[in-house]
C-alpha cells in the first residue's frame, strides 16, 4: 500500500476537511495491512481499514477530531468485540487544501507528536531519493513514513457503452490501474467519470494507438465491429503488454481472418486474447465486468506478464 495522494487532493477540493485515517502498525492478526487508509469528511468516507466495528469508531472519531494529527491503540477483541485478537495503532490526520498542497510527491513522513526527524527515517529518505528504492509504509521511531502510491499498470478501455462503463465501475477502485478510457464523442460517456479516470473523446480513435505505453493493457469494446478491428490491427502494430477484445467464437475466427489479410502472423494474431472474461457469468455488462476483471487480476495471469516483460 502507499500514500494515496491523488484522493486525498479530489476529496478535499470536493469535501473541504477531509480526516484521512491509516493503520499505522499491526501486533498480532489484523482485518487489513499497515499502509490500508480510508478518508473521511461529514457525511461520507472513501476506502477502507477493514474490521466493522474499527472502522466505525475510526470514522466517527475522525470527524469528531480538533487535533490536526493523533496516533491512537487499539485492542481488536478486549475493545471492540472482534475476533482477529490484535492490536493495531491509527493514525488520523485531518488535512485542508493547504495542508495537502505541503506533502511531498515521493514518500511522505511526519511525526503526530512533531519533533525532530529520527536517524532512522532520514536514511530511509536517503535511500529513497539516492537509489530510486521506496520504503513500504511502515511507523518508525515514531514517524510514519509512506511512499505516495502511483499505479503501476497502465490499462485503456476503447468504448464507453453499457460494458466499457461496467468495467470501469469494477475496475476504477483498484489502486494498482490507471485507466485511460476512449471513445468517439463527448456524449457518448456518462456525465459523471471517476476523477482518477481519464477521458479521451476522439473522432478516430484508431489514431490514439500509437500514443498509448507499449506496455499498457487494452480492452476493446467499442459498439463497432469495423472499429475493434482498426483496433486490433493498429495494436498489433504497435505492441502491447496485454490485449483483450470482447466478443463470440465467430467475431474471434472472422477477424482472425481479416487480420491475417492485413498482413499479421498467426502467432502476432494469438497475442489477443477473445473472448473475454468469463462466459459462464452470462451477457450482463456487470457479469461481463467481474469475469473481465477476474481474468486481468488473477496471480497466474500476473505471472505471465512479468514473464512477458522480462522477456
Amino acid at each position: 500500500m502507499g500514500f494515496e495522494l491523488d484522493a486525498l487532493r479530489n476529496a478535499v477540493n470536493t469535501h473541504g476537511r477531509v480526516a484521512r485515517v491509516v493503520i499505522a502498525a499491526i501486533k498480532g492478526s489484523s482485518p487489513r495491512e499497515v499502509g490500508a487508509a480510508m478518508l473521511v469528511w461529514s457525511g461520507g468516507q472513501s476506502g477502507t481499514i477493514g474490521g466493522g466495528a474499527l472502522e466505525h469508531q475510526a470514522a466517527e472519531a475522525a470527524r469528531r477530531q480538533t487535533t490536526q494529527s493523533r496516533l491512537t491503540h487499539h485492542s481488536l477483541g478486549p475493545e471492540l468485540g472482534q475476533c482477529c485478537g490484535g492490536a493495531v495503532s491509527l493514525l488520523t490526520e485531518v488535512y485542508d487544501q493547504k495542508r495537502v498542497e505541503a506533502l511531498g510527491d515521493s514518500v511522505i513522513a511526519r511525526s503526530p507528536s512533531g519533533g525532530d526527524m529520527p536517524l532512522s527515517v532520514k536514511r530511509l529518505l536517503a535511500k529513497a531519493r539516492g537509489q530510486g528504492i521506496l520504503p513500504e509504509s511502515q511507523l518508525v521511531d515514531g514517524w510514519m513514513v509512506e511512499p505516495v502510491h502511483k499505479p503501476n499498470r497502465k490499462l485503456w478501455i476503447w468504448g464507453a457503452g453499457h460494458v466499457g462503463r461496467a468495467l470501469v465501475d469494477v475496475l476504477n477502485p483498484l489502486p494498482d490501474l490507471a485507466i485511460t478510457w476512449v471513445d468517439t464523442a463527448p456524449e457518448r460517456f456518462p456525465q459523471t467519470i471517476p476523477h482518477a479516470v481519464t477521458r479521451i473523446p476522439a473522432a478516430n480513435p484508431a489514431e490514439l494507438v500509437r500514443h498509448a505505453p507499449k506496455d499498457a493493457e487494452h480492452l476493446v469494446l467499442t459498439y463497432s465491429h469495423n472499429l475493434d478491428l482498426e483496433l486490433c490491427n493498429r495494436l498489433l502494430l504497435h505492441d502491447f503488454r496485454f490485449a483483450g477484445l470482447i466478443g463470440s467464437a465467430t467475431k474471434w475466427a472472422r477477424f482472425r481472418s481479416r487480420l491475417a489479410a492485413l498482413g499479421h502472423s498467426p502467432e502476432r494474431i494469438s497475442r489477443i486474447t477473445c473472448p473475454i472474461g468469463d462466459p459462464g457469468l452470462g451477457k450482463h455488462p456487470q457479469m461481463i465486468a467481474v469475469g473481465v476483471a477476474a481474468q486481468l487480476l488473477r496471480p497466474a495471469r500476473q505471472n505471465e506478464l512479468k514473464k512477458d516483460l522480462s522477456a
